[in-house]
């Protein structure tokens, strides 16, 4: 199998891994392939060993796994390059931390999202941490995707949008 064919498998099968492709064919078509393919960097050879553990090393510092360019749970679609979100293919208007804290939750692939992190993740570092702003916003966001509801509390843990299999959690498009 070639890397590129490795790669595209990689990245269809929606793993969390990072890809750095090391490789002989160093033109700028082959590098942009490449990256086009999801890998999230591309080195050619020969290449300076030191170099290699620099981009692994900021690599691993990427905390969250990239964010695929559209996520789905049920009949909820989120587009994060078009900043839309769609139920049953009609658009739902969501303000601005609405949507970013559906995009968290869709994003953390059924895993529980505490209310301290949307706040960090959604919110600027001034927030409130002891505020009620991400419990309201929830509930608004809630009501705005109505019935059937997907976004479930987990009590004294946080959020989730439980994964696919549960829900039908997708992702369309290579991941990053």
């Amino acid at each position: 199998m070639s890397g590129d064919q490795l790669c595209q498998e990689i990245v269809a099968s929606g793993a969390i891994s990072r890809v750095i492709m090391l490789t002989a064919s160093d033109g700028i078509a082959d590098r942009v392939e490449g990256l086009s393919l999801g890998a999230d960097d591309y080195l050619a050879k020969p290449f300076a060993f030191p170099e290699l553990v620099a981009r692994v090393r900021a690599l691993a510092r990427r905390s969250t796994p990239a964010t695929p360019p559209v996520l789905r749970a049920g009949d909820i679609e989120l587009d994060p390059a078009k900043h839309t979100v769609t139920r049953a293919g009609q658009p739902i208007e969501l303000t601005r931390k609405e949507f970013g804290v559906l995009e968290v939750l869709l994003a953390a692939g059924g895993t529980v999202v505490s209310s301290e992190e949307l706040l960090e993740r959604v919110w600027d570092e001034n927030a409130d941490p002891f505020t009620t702003t991400v419990r309201v916003t929830v509930m608004t966001l809630r009501k705005k995707l109505g019935e059937p509801g997907i976004i479930d509390t987990v009590v004294g843990s946080g959020y989730r949008v439980p994964a696919a299999g549960q829900l039908g959690v997708e992702v369309d498009g290579p991941v990053g």
